[in-house]
């Protein structure tokens, strides 16, 4: 067994260390991240610059790029063996409902998912990595699980929020979809010291669509959100109508 791990908030983050050290004695560990904290970066790739690969001191590799990077050049040349999971995190904060399309956490996973590999992406509901030693145990248990028991359908990509709580690991367990947030909050509008204006992108809304069998429901209720996701975003339930409506037109 051979496990890949990386995340998004860089190779310095206590939560990446805390899901290494989870997993050891699972399998060979290969560990890659950014050399900086990369959150929102979604499924990015770097084409416009070289990439650089670092050894850090804990033996740690680390890239001067996104999360979709790192796992890329790993999958594609940098490790000498293929790994059998790709685990990333533990993301200090929540990935639920649409905040997992710009997730660079989710994104680290889903790029082992796009070359053919199960994958599980772990985030802690409440940044501040409170609890993260619970957590840890939590996404090893459900590491261990798919280990022991695989998933009939292979690859497969699996979103785990977990409730910064002390027990973490003995909290019940679920199977969710992904909810859905308000837009955004406004740009908050400052002005540097050269007088210049800048902005920054505004804070996340409150959850929209949270009722029972969704992620945002699940952590509220003490519970971890485990929620299978796909790639695949056509709306297949809408082609008749489109393939109609183009008839028409012609």
């Amino acid at each position: 067994m051979r496990i890949l791990i990386a995340n998004d908030d860089g190779y310095l983050a206590p939560g990446l260390a805390a899901l290494v050290k989870a997993c050891e004695g699972l399998g060979e560990l290969d560990i890659i991240a950014p050399e900086q904290n990369a959150s929102g970066t979604s499924n990015s790739l770097t084409l416009g610059r070289p990439l650089r690969v670092h050894t850090a001191s804990n033996g740690f590799l680390y890239v001067n790029g996104t999360p979709s990077d790192c796992v890329h050049l790993a999958l594609t040349g940098v490790l000498p063996k293929r790994p059998d999971l790709v685990v990333s995190g533990i993301n200090n904060g929540a990935n639920m409902g649409d905040d997992t399309l710009y997730s660079g956490t989710v994104a680290a996973a889903m790029e082992g998912f796009l070359f053919g590999i199960p994958a599980i992406a772990f985030s802690q509901v409440d940044k501040g990595w409170g609890e993260l030693d619970s957590a840890a145990r939590l996404a090893r248990s459900i590491i261990e699980h798919v280990l022991r028991a695989p998933p009939a359908s292979a690859p497969w990509l699996l979103n785990v929020n977990i409730p910064n709580r002390a027990d973490a690991e003995r909290l019940p367990r679920i199977v969710t979809r992904l909810g859905r947030r308000h837009a955004s909050e406004p740009l908050i509008r400052q002005t540097s010291p050269r007088g210049d204006t800048m902005y920054w992108i505004g804070p996340a809304g409150d959850a929209r669509e949270a009722g029972p069998g969704t992620d945002f429901h699940a952590t509220a209720n003490g519970q971890v959100s485990i929620t299978p996701l796909q790639v695949d975003l056509t709306e297949h339930a809408a082609l008749p109508a489109w393939r109609s409506w183009l008839g028409q037109a012609g």
